[in-house]
C-alpha cells in the first residue's frame, strides 16, 4: 500500500476505525496531469458541423467552450486518422492523415489553436499495434518490398498430418471472434491480426516498426498536441516462435463454450508480455525528449491496459526508468461488472489499485469509454451522480466519457442499424453481447432535431430515445441537474487544496454506503458518502472515522437527495435515501 508521508495520528486512526485505508499524498506541488480532469471524445458521435450525420473535427472546435466550461483539462480524441472504417478509425491506413469524413489537417490545425487559446489540450488516440490491410506499409510487405518483409507478423503455416492441408500457425483467436490469423494469397503466407481481418498486426521484433511509430509520435507532437492515450497495448507482442519455428497454442481457459469467442482460450502467449513493458518505456522517452528539446508543459502518455495490478503497474516505471504518466485504471469498470454494483465491490475496486500503486505515482479513475456500456445504464441512473462524485473525489487524475456528466444512458441498437464489428461478426441472436454500438450513440445537445447534434435526415447511429429529456440545452437551464452537479464537482475539486494533494481515507458502512475522506493539515476536509442500496438507511460516520467533528456541511448532493446545500448535518446521524450521495466538508 502507498503510505508515503502518513503521520502517527493518521496510522493510529487507521487501526482504530475499521482497519479503513488510509493513503497519503505528499504535499508538493503538482504537475498538470496529476489532477488533471480528462475527457473522452467519441469524434463520430460528438458533433457533426456539415450535415452528413457524422461528427469531425470542426464540430469538436465548435464545443470547445463546452468543455472548458465544463471545467475539462484535457481532451482526448478516439482516433481521427485516415481509415477504412471497419473498427472506425481502430484500422488506420495512414498514421500521417486525418479521416477525410472528419476534417482536414488544415482543420486540425484550427482545432488546436482554439484548444490552445481556450487553455485547454488536446490528447490523440495512438493506436500502435496494428494498421489497416490498406496501409501502404501492409501492401509492401505482402509484396515483399526492401525494407517491409518483416513489418508484420507472418508465417507459414503448418500442414494437417491427417490431412495434408495448410492451417493457422496457431489457434490463437481475435478479439472480434475467430482466428486470428489470416491467409494472404500474394505472399503465400498467414498474418496475424489479434483484431478484425482487416487489422494487421505490426511487428515490433523489428526495429524498422519501433522508430516508424516513434516517428509518428513526434509528428502529431509537432502539429501540437499534449499527449497520447496508446490502445491496446498489452496485445502488442506475442511469444516468439520456438526452435522449429513453430508457435505454441493456447490452452482452454474454461471460460466458455463459444469456440470462437476470445476467452475461449487463455492469452498468455499473446498477451501481457514483458516486451511490451519496455516498449512503454521507450514511448516515454520520446514524451521526454520532445520537452526537453522544445520545451512547454510536460507531454502525457495514458496506457490503456486490462490486466492484473503485477503487470499493469510496470507501465508506471521503476526506480531506473520512467513509463507511463497514467496507465488506465478500469477497476470501476470491471470490479462491479463481475460482483455487481455495491459499496463493497467499489471498495475492492480502490483496493485493487490504491494497494499496488508504486511510490510517489498517480492514481486516477474511470468509468467508461467508447467500448464499454455507458456508465449511468451500468451502475444504473440512480448512481450516476454517485459515480462521478467519486471520481472526482478519489486522488488523483479523473477521465469522463462524453455523456457522463449528462447521465447518458445506452442508445438502443437493432442488428439492422448495428456498426460494430464485433456485434457484426456474431448473428442476430446474439449481436447485443457483443456490440459496443450503444455506447456510442450521438451527443446530445438539444431536445431538438437530432438532439442537436447534426442536420442530416439520418445519424450514422440512431439517437438513444431519451434525448429530448437528457441533454446539454436541457440540463444547463434547469434549477438542478446531472450536468450542474458535474460542474460543481470539477469547480470543487479544481479549488480545492484537499482534493489536490490530501490523504485519502475510505470504506463501508452497514454494507452498502461508501465513504471517503480527503483530509490535509491547515485545510477542510472532504467526506464523501454515498448510499448504493436500493433502499434508504441511516449511518454514522462516527464509525468511519472518530475523528470528524459533529457537523458536517452539505457542498454537493446527487440529484434525488432532498438535502439542502450549506445546511448542517450531523455525524452520528446521518440519513440516506436509496441512491443518494452527497460531498460534505468540516466546517
Amino acid at each position: 500500500m502507498h503510505r508515503a508521508g502518513v503521520n502517527l495520528f493518521c496510522a493510529l486512526c487507521c487501526l482504530a476505525v475499521l482497519a479503513q485505508p488510509c493513503l497519503s499524498a505528499a504535499v508538493k506541488a503538482k504537475d498538470w496531469w496529476e489532477t488533471a480532469q480528462f475527457y473522452q471524445i467519441y469524434p463520430r458521435s460528438f458533433k457533426d458541423s456539415d450535415g452528413d450525420g457524422i461528427g469531425d473535427l470542426n464540430g469538436i472546435t465548435s464545443k470547445l467552450e463546452y468543455l472548458k466550461d465544463l471545467g475539462v483539462t484535457a481532451a482526448w480524441l478516439s482516433p481521427i486518422f485516415t481509415s477504412p472504417m471497419v473498427d472506425f478509425g481502430y484500422d488506420i491506413s495512414d498514421f500521417y492523415d486525418i479521416q477525410p469524413e472528419y476534417g482536414t489537417l488544415e482543420d486540425f490545425r484550427a482545432l488546436i489553436k482554439k484548444a490552445n487559446e481556450l487553455d485547454l489540450k488536446i490528447i490523440l488516440d495512438f493506436v500502435p499495434n496494428h494498421s489497416s490491410d490498406e496501409n501502404e506499409w501492409f501492401k509492401k510487405s505482402v509484396k515483399r518490398e526492401r525494407g517491409y518483409e518483416d513489418y508484420y507478423v507472418w508465417h507459414d503455416g503448418k500442414l494437417n498430418a491427417t490431412t495434408g492441408e495448410r492451417e493457422p500457425p496457431s489457434n490463437w483467436l481475435q478479439a472480434f471472434r475467430g482466428s486470428a490469423w489470416e491467409w494472404n494469397d500474394v505472399r503465400q503466407q498467414y498474418y496475424l491480426h489479434q483484431f478484425a481481418v482487416q487489422q494487421a498486426d505490426l511487428n515490433y521484433r523489428n526495429p524498422l516498426v519501433v522508430e516508424q511509430m516513434k516517428r509518428v509520435l513526434r509528428y502529431w507532437l509537432d502539429l501540437g498536441v499534449a499527449g497520447f492515450r496508446c490502445d491496446a497495448v498489452p496485445v502488442l507482442f506475442e511469444i516468439e516462435t520456438d526452435a522449429n519455428g513453430q508457435y505454441a497454442d493456447e490452452e482452454v481457459s474454461g471460460l466458455t463454450d463459444d469456440v470462437d469467442a476470445r476467452n475461449y482460450l487463455k492469452s498468455d502467449l499473446i498477451e501481457n508480455r514483458v516486451e511490451t513493458i519496455d516498449m512503454a518505456y521507450q514511448w516515454r522517452v520520446v514524451m521526454d525528449d520532445y520537452q526537453r528539446i522544445h520545451g512547454g508543459d510536460t507531454r502525457v502518455l495514458l496506457i490503456e491496459t486490462y490486466a492484473p495490478p503485477a503487470y499493469t503497474m510496470q507501465f508506471y516505471g521503476n526506480r531506473s526508468v520512467e513509463g507511463a504518466h497514467l496507465p488506465f485504471n478500469f477497476n470501476l469498470i470491471t470490479v462491479p461488472a463481475s460482483n455487481g454494483v455495491s459499496a463493497g465491490s467499489i471498495k475492492t475496486a480502490v483496493d485493487n489499485w490504491m494497494k499496488n500503486l508504486p511510490s510517489g505515482r498517480t492514481a486516477n479513475w474511470v468509468i467508461g469509454n467508447h467500448d464499454q456500456r455507458r456508465a449511468a445504464s451500468r451502475y444504473g441512473t440512480a448512481n450516476a451522480d454517485a459515480m462521478n462524485m467519486l471520481v472526482m473525489i478519489l486522488p488523483g487524475a479523473s477521465v469522463t466519457y462524453q455523456g457522463e456528466e449528462l447521465a447518458m444512458t445506452d442508445g438502443e441498437i437493432s442488428w439492422e442499424d448495428t456498426q460494430d464489428p464485433a456485434a457484426c461478426n456474431s448473428n442476430s441472436d446474439v449481436y447485443e453481447q457483443f456490440t459496443r454500438d450503444p455506447s456510442r450513440t450521438p451527443f446530445h445537445w438539444t431536445s431538438g432535431t437530432n438532439a442537436g447534434f447534426s442536420t442530416a435526415a439520418k445519424t450514422w447511429l440512431p439517437l438513444a430515445p431519451d434525448y429530448a429529456s437528457v441533454n446539454v440545452e436541457t440540463q444547463s437551464s434547469a434549477e438542478r441537474s446531472h450536468l450542474k452537479i458535474y460542474k460543481s464537482l470539477v469547480a470543487l475539486r479544481k479549488s480545492s487544496k484537499t482534493l489536490q494533494k490530501g490523504t485519502t481515507k475510505y470504506g463501508v458502512l452497514k454494507e452498502n454506503v461508501f465513504v471517503v475522506k480527503r483530509y490535509l493539515s491547515g485545510s477542510e476536509s472532504i467526506v464523501y458518502v454515498a448510499n448504493l442500496a436500493s433502499k434508504g438507511i441511516t449511518v454514522d460516520l462516527y464509525e468511519f472515522d472518530k475523528t470528524l467533528p459533529t457537523h458536517l456541511n452539505l457542498l454537493i448532493r446527487s440529484l434525488q437527495s432532498s438535502k439542502k446545500e450549506n445546511a448542517l448535518f450531523e455525524v452520528y446521524e446521518l440519513s440516506l435515501s436509496a441512491g443518494e450521495s452527497l460531498v460534505l466538508s468540516t466546517i
